[in-house]
Parts: C-alpha cells; sequence; structure tokens
C-alpha cells in the first residue's frame, strides 16, 4: 500500500528540515519535491497460510520497523543507507508494504534490510528503493492480501507509553493500515528531541495501537499532537485523517 500524506505539525527530521507548509514532504497537492525523483520505503510482512500474524501486532511491528530504520546508523550521516534515506526524504513520504511467505520471504530476507519482530508478526524493512527500480525479489511480491485479523481482541493500549491511534471512521485494509502506522510513529520521531529518541531506542521503540471510541477521536485529532492525512491515493478518501501519533513527550 503506498501512500504521501499531510501532518498537521511537523519539526525536523535526522536528515533533513521540514515545514508543514510549503516545503512539506507529505502535503497532497503538487510541490516542488514532485519533481524530485520519487522513492519508496519498502515494508515486507511475513504471512504464512497457516500461521499469519495477528491484525495489530502486524500494525505495530511495521511502525516499529519504521522506527528502526530511521534510528539505525546506517541510515544517517556517511552510512550506506545514508543517501537513500535522504533522496527518500527530499521527495514525497512513501511506504509500500508488501506480503511474502515461504521461499519469498527467504529470498526477501537475503537482501540488505533490518527484520522486525512482534509477538506474531515478522516485518522487514528495507532502505528506500526508486519508485520505478524495485529489487526483482520484492517487485514481484504481491501488495493485495494484506487482510489480517485479531483472533482476540487486542489489549487495551499502555496509555503512560507512545500510542498510535487510529480513525475508528475508517475501513483501511491491514496493509494500508500498516503503511499508515509506519507514517505516524515516523512523524511522531521527527517531532522528539535527540534525547527523547535515544530514550525511546534504547527501550526498544515500544508503543501500542488502538481504535479509540469516536468521540475520544475527535479530541485527538484538535490535541495538537501530529495527525497524518492520506493524500487519497488508495482506499481511502484524500485528505482522511488516519493516525494521531501520540507520544508522552509531545503531550502539552
Amino acid at each position: 500500500m503506498s501512500d504521501n500524506d499531510t501532518p498537521v505539525s511537523l519539526s525536523e527530521s535526522p536528515a533533513t528540515s521540514y515545514s508543514p507548509a510549503a516545503d512539506s514532504p507529505f502535503r497532497s497537492e503538487r510541490t516542488p519535491r514532485d519533481e524530485a525523483q520519487q522513492y519508496v520505503l519498502p515494508l515486507v510482512v511475513h504471512i504464512e497460510k497457516t500461521a499469519p500474524p495477528a491484525r495489530t501486532d502486524a500494525l505495530r511491528t511495521a511502525a516499529r520497523a519504521v522506527l528502526v530504520m530511521l534510528s539505525d546508523e546506517r541510515s544517517a550521516g556517511e552510512g550506506e543507507w545514508a543517501q537513500a534515506m535522504r533522496d527518500w526524504q527530499d521527495a514525497r513520504i512513501r511506504k509500500v508494504v508488501r506480503r511474502a511467505r515461504g521461499a519469498e520471504w527467504r529470498k526477501a530476507s537475503a537482501l540488505p534490510g533490518i527484520t522486525v519482530a512482534g509477538e506474531s508478526a515478522e516485518v522487514r524493512v528495507f532502505p528506500p528503493v526508486p519508485l520505478d527500480g524495485w529489487p526483482k525479489e520484492l517487485a514481484k511480491l504481491q501488495v493485495s492480501g494484506t487482510d489480517l485479523d485479531d483472533p482476540e481482541p487486542p489489549a487495551a493500549p499502555d496509555t503512560a507509553g507512545p500510542v498510535l491511534w487510529l480513525n475508528p471512521e475508517l475501513d483501511m485494509s491491514a496493509g494500508k493500515a500498516m503503511a499508515q502506522a509506519g507514517h505516524g510513529a515516523q512523524l511522531a520521531w521527527w517531532e522528539l528531541s535527540e534525547t527523547e529518541r535515544k530514550a525511546w531506542r534504547e527501550a526498544g521503540f515500544p508503543l501500542s495501537v488502538a481504535t479509540p471510541e469516536a468521540g475520544r477521536w475527535q479530541e485527538l485529532t484538535v490535541s495538537g499532537l501530529p495527525v497524518v492525512r492520506d493524500a487519497g491515493f488508495t482506499e481511502i478518501a484524500p485528505g482522511s485523517c488516519t493516525v494521531v501519533a501520540d507520544h508522552p513527550a509531545l503531550r502539552g
């Protein structure tokens, strides 16, 4: 699922400075960033027919995978992935979630990247690639078919820690929701200070993903926390608020 979205608030990423105005990489209307070569951050979720991951854990693991990639030393400075990360963040911010099983997963796992494991989910994140330049091992993987369920009702979120709140009024496939959770985690990361980022990273990027009641969702969208707005390329209407990124350090 591919998305580029509009945040309510942005500050600075590890590689590039942003503003919520004309230079934002998340604006839905056309901007000068569209003239740059477009890159995408690939995420592959491991889905075996006999043992698919739980939906909420897949969303949580995808969000953590994005954070792991953003914070990896290879993504910064003169690291081997740093230029690709800068090129990705200087254009649109796109993420695509694909699924793999069996030999497909093994081939994908052999490519440079990082595998992040949750309670039942495995997600591998790869350094950004050109929008039209996917490695063949990833290009042939399916985007559709990431419709996952929670076999049991998810546990209540740990509201003392970071929470990615999903819009209760939207019906998103698991793949779409995983991309949106990744966007929300990235917005939270950009808003944090270096000290706050370090603490989150050293704790293993704990976070919850949850869907609030409608009234609570409305409160969250006007709370000043980062909000992801979808560009409307897939599944939902342009401008839809999909995720509110709630981190203790960002609460007023």
